[in-house]
């Protein structure tokens, strides 16, 4: 193993997530590891780390080089066009227009504008005025540019001016005083949205400025009109309001001319990490779908706007768009992992924080006496191994243990080889890891597979010899296996507590607790207690009377009956908590193992749960979760995937085994799945319709209709109404309480689904003494019995010198003038052959029967 390196130290040296070197080893190096614990040669390590640092830095710089177009300039031919027409409508009025009074606020507005906005006020006299300063500013030069540029650097004492300006009466002078308002509102957001605008446009702009302030004088006119004729209206003032519509709207019209010069921008580069749409690959590239579909055609692929295409499609159609794709950034996918709104794991603010008891993890392999060792420390009248089926664990238990006035938490994991995922779990929420060996036994894979675990999330171990009552104990061969998996004893000088210790006879346990709170009280282990719960759900399942059950380890802050929990894409609000002892309690705080009811649905085992302030803040977070796990799913049901027809077409046609599992827990459920998938070969493939937890239910039996599956029940029981449609039907449902059993039967019957061997077991020996002709053409052959049996319509074959010349079946057996059916040993007989007369004297005629011979073992 020297010249191996497992992925997770890479990770640790490199300073990266497991996940993150797998899924670059995978996407970049096309190098495919299983897991974490994986190992990979010295060459590749470095290739690695060559290849992260090039493409590291330039993807996160590309990325970034993407974002900032989306300012495209405003076209200038709308508001030029707009103002001309406003001042050829303003020259249109009868009336002359009144003085407008300047209010003392508006003095000190126009001492701090620039020189522009009081071109605007001065002017707003007289619409003859407007329309000569029309002119002036369309052929105004291009000297005014600092202007604009004071104008922007005076907004700021321009606001706290208009901040502080007081309340408006209802008189005359308040009208005007609010026209001015709405003037400044108007001038104001052309520059919000474009500070470095050029003179140009912003003196062609004027001229819509000043047709607002200039109304006051027209709307007078027309209330007076009114007052005079209630029955017909100004004529100005309906132009005038016609005209205040047009003006109000000039922002969409610049909205579609964005739109318009943003369509025909080329994209260079993007960023892809999934599956994705045609439609949702359209709008990344800025194309319309239509060209991806056609593309798409000429590839051989017919695709719709809605359907999935893979991410190896999307990239080759980017390909002929000449868009470079990106990797996704390491921050990037941190955030993808973590959905808007999700809190971190453990968030401890280390000035409030307090002392908590370590959470312990006991693993090792199976019947190595975990669940006895534990037993014996919790030293409960209620024996822990006497629940468990066949004496073995077979999910994760929570369980807490007072050592005078200190506490631990020891989580029991299943130690057979089909619960890798639930040890994993075990080993990623824990503080300290207790490895259980037996003395009598030695090391195993499911301890081996343990150590892996603990390294992978930097969990120190405690290595509890257990067993030691039994004569044929060896603790010194133990250290030494011990030592060649990187665990030196510290007998031997190294760092790694081993104890020895006798569940049975109770002995060591003391010297194995003091060890573990020494460790914790090293570690400083802390945490919050007046903050919203976090932490992490150890197993769940559907109880018949309770619904939904969460066992939940809290690793910060508190839980409390009536929080809104977010538990992975489920939530609820806690209306029970259950210690391990099944006692209610009103809240659970750090480093404690509770029972949570009020969920809507089974949550999976080892999802992070959080507590919201409200209900509505929970479910939006849920609603995402949801909506990224569909999205996600789309990949796995996509149709554009080129597939071929068939896998194997010369070979014998493979057969499919379809299954639906439901066990008691989710652990449980997950364990069984992954090892039944294991058994698939190359002749039969087994396909998991179904997971679910609790119950075997009516729509269960309905699904294994509809895909004629097989059910199987770990550790539940079946409905009635389940039992009677399933004999009505004849569906299968199979109940198990042991892991070894389902494994068993599931191979049996896989066994049955195959076509049995054949095999060819000779019956009788003949020897042609003699040939007649009967006819024109057909010939007998008189032979003599030599071996066995000859039996009429029995395979036979016919061989001359040494070589089989023909086979075929016998079509006639005659002795003397007589049809029989068989001729024994020792008896002459005749023999003819359909469709082959080439017989001669001295040919050996050998008849075989086909014997069918069960598969004993899946190929």
């Amino acid at each position: 193993m020297a010249d191996k390196l497992r992925v997770y130290d890479l990770a640790r040296k490199l300073g990266l997530t497991n996940k993150e070197v797998m899924d670059f080893l995978e996407k970049r190096m096309n190098i495919t590891v299983k897991s974490h614990t994986s190992s990979i040669s010295q060459e590749d390590a470095k290739k690695f780390e060559e290849e992260y640092k090039k493409h590291t830095s330039p993807s996160l710089a590309k990325t970034q080089t993407v974002r900032p177009l989306q300012s495209p300039n405003l076209p200038p031919a709308h508001p030029v066009e707009k103002a001309k027409r406003a001042v050829k409508l303003i020259k249109k009025p009868k009336p002359e227009p009144e003085k407008v009074e300047e209010t003392p606020v508006q003095k000190e507005e126009s001492k701090e504008k620039t020189p522009v906005t009081e071109v605007v006020e001065k002017t707003s006299v007289s619409p003859k005025e407007i329309a000569s300063e029309t002119k002036k500013n369309e052929n105004a030069p291009k000297e005014n540019v600092k202007e604009t540029k004071d104008f922007s650097q005076s907004r700021k004492p321009f606001d706290k001016s208009f901040s502080q300006r007081p309340a408006f009466s209802k008189d005359k002078d308040s009208k005007q005083d609010a026209q001015g308002r709405f003037n400044r509102d108007k001038t104001q957001k052309p520059q919000d949205k474009k500070p470095a605008e050029t003179s140009s446009s912003e003196e062609r702009k004027s001229p819509i400025k000043r047709h607002i302030i200039s109304p006051d004088t027209y709307e007078g006119k027309s209330r007076n009109a009114l007052n005079k004729k209630k029955n017909k209206r100004d004529f100005e003032k309906d132009k005038f309001e016609e005209k205040e519509k047009q003006f109000n709207t000039p922002n969409k019209h610049h909205k579609k001319n964005t739109r318009v010069e943003k369509e025909p921008e080329k994209v260079t580069e993007i960023v892809l990490n999934q599956s994705l749409t045609v439609g949702e690959l359209a709008e990344k590239l800025n194309i319309t779908p239509a060209e991806i579909v056609k593309e798409l055609m000429m590839s051989g692929i017919l695709a719709t706007v809605n359907q999935v295409i893979d991410l190896k499609t999307a990239k080759s159609i980017c390909e002929k768009f000449e868009v470079t794709v990106l990797e996704e950034s390491l921050e990037d996918l941190e955030k993808m992992t973590n959905p808007q709104g999700s809190k971190p794991t453990v968030n401890v603010n280390l000035e409030t924080a307090v002392k908590r008891a370590p959470v312990v993890t006991i693993m090792g392999h199976v019947d190595h006496g975990k669940t006895t060792l534990l037993d014996s420390i919790r030293a409960s009248k209620h024996k822990i191994v006497n629940t468990e089926v066949g004496g073995i664990t077979q999910s994760i238990g929570a369980y807490t243990v007072k050592l005078d006035d200190k506490k631990i938490v020891f989580i029991d994991t299943p130690g057979h080889e089909a619960f890798t995922a639930m040890r994993a779990r075990g080993a990623q929420s824990t503080d300290i890891a207790v490895l259980v060996v037996a003395a009598d036994d030695g090391i195993m894979p499911q301890t081996i597979e343990a150590i892996n675990h603990a390294k992978a999330a930097n969990v120190p171990i405690i290595v509890a010899v257990n067993k030691m009552d039994k004569p044929e104990a060896n603790p010194d061969r133990i250290l030494q296996q011990l030592t060649e998996h990187g665990l030196v004893p510290e007998e031997w000088g190294g760092d790694t507590v081993c104890v020895k210790v006798s569940a049975l006879q109770g002995t060591g346990l003391d010297e194995l607790l003091e060890y573990i709170l020494l460790l914790a009280d090293i570690q400083d282990l802390k945490a919050n207690e007046d903050v919203p719960a976090e932490g992490v759900v150890i197993e769940a399942n559907l109880d018949k009377g309770k619904g939904p059950v969460a066992t939940l380890l809290v690793q910060n802050g508190t839980l409390k009956i009536g929080d809104c929990i977010a538990v992975g894409n489920v939530g609820g609000k806690v209306r029970a908590l259950l210690s391990d002892s099944g006692e209610r309690v009103k809240e659970a705080g750090p480093s404690t193992p509770v029972e949570v009811l009020g969920l809507t649905e089974v949550p999976q085992a080892g999802d992070k749960f959080e507590v919201y302030p409200s209900e509505k803040e929970m479910r939006a977070v849920i609603d995402e979760r949801k909506e990224k796990e569909r999205t996600s799913r789309l990949e796995a049901i996509s149709p554009i995937q080129v597939k071929t027809d068939t896998v194997n077409s010369d070979e014998e046609e493979t057969k499919e085994l379809n299954i639906i599992i439901k066990a008691n827990t989710h652990g449980s459920a997950e364990a069984v799945s992954a090892s039944v998938q294991q058994l698939s070969s190359k002749s039969v493939v087994t396909n998991i319709v179904h997971i679910g937890v609790g119950d075997i239910s009516e729509a269960d039996v309905m699904l294994a209709i509809a895909s004629k599956a097989i059910i199987i029940g770990f550790s539940v029981k079946e409905d009635n109404n389940a039992v009677k449609i399933a004999e009505q039907n004849k569906i299968d449902i199979r109940r198990y309480d042991i892991i070894y059993e389902i494994l068993e039967d599931i191979e049996k019957t896989m066994l049955g689904l195959l076509t049995p061997e054949t095999k060819e077991v000779e019956t009788g020996k003949l020897e042609v003494r003699q040939v007649f002709t009967i006819g024109k053409t057909t010939k007998i052959a008189g032979c003599y019995v030599l071996e066995g049996k000859i039996q009429r319509n029995s395979i036979a074959s016919v061989e001359r010198a040494g070589k089989e010349i023909f086979k075929g079946t016998i079509s006639h057996l005659k002795r003397f003038k007589d049809d029989v059916k068989e001729v024994a040993m020792g008896y002459e007989c005749g023999v003819s052959f359909n469709k082959f007369n080439d017989i001669e004297e001295g040919d050996i005629i050998r008849a075989f029967t086909t014997q069918e011979i069960e598969r004993e073992a899946l190929v």
